[in-house]
């Protein structure tokens, strides 16, 4: 990763708005763009660009959210499972899908919203189970929540990812 001050503006420009597009959705249950800008981020500028975007922006948030912030372990949970979605859309980016039509990148692109979802909330999940007890219900029920996630991560990947694809021509393509 090139720290060019571009793409350290691109990175902060994206953390930012992790922010305050995590409050225009704060009320919406489990319905966040967190997910799809890390995975952005990592698509377009790469994986180590994506992870800072995912921490910067997701501490941010946690740190300065309506609800109070989390517990530092939670928090740490957090910033890193948000992270681990841009080596995920980085890696997506290295995929032939430019030659790809519609209906056989909307597979691809699910699969990447499912493994964004699980990659943040699996751990932050554990942690907060371990944290607050009994594990095996409160892990359970935090299972279900990120199921509703998921589902909602499936349907923004597809109908976003032509953003992404305007953001890879402008930047690698023109």
């Amino acid at each position: 990763m090139t720290t060019s001050p571009r793409l350290i503006a691109r990175v902060a420009l994206f953390s930012a708005l992790i922010y305050v597009l995590s409050w225009g959705t704060s009320y919406l249950p489990n319905v966040s763009l967190i997910f799809f800008l890390v995975f952005a981020s990592g698509f377009v500028w790469g994986a180590a660009a994506g992870a800072a975007t995912g921490a910067i922006g997701m501490g941010i948030w946690t740190t300065l959210n309506p609800y109070g912030p989390a517990g530092l372990p939670v928090m740490i949970a957090q910033v890193l499972g948000a992270a681990s979605g841009g080596p995920v859309g980085a890696l997506f980016s290295r995929l032939a899908w430019q030659e790809m039509p519609n209906r056989r990148l909307i597979p691809w692109l699910v699969l990447a919203a499912i493994t964004c979802t699980s990659l943040y909330y699996l751990p932050v999940n554990s942690v907060d189970a371990w944290l607050y007890q009994p594990f095996w219900p409160r892990f359970t029920v935090g299972l279900l929540w990120m199921l509703i996630s998921m589902g909602f991560n499936a349907l923004i990947f597809p109908l976003l990812f032509g953003v992404i694809r305007f953001l890879y021509q402008r930047e690698h393509m023109a």
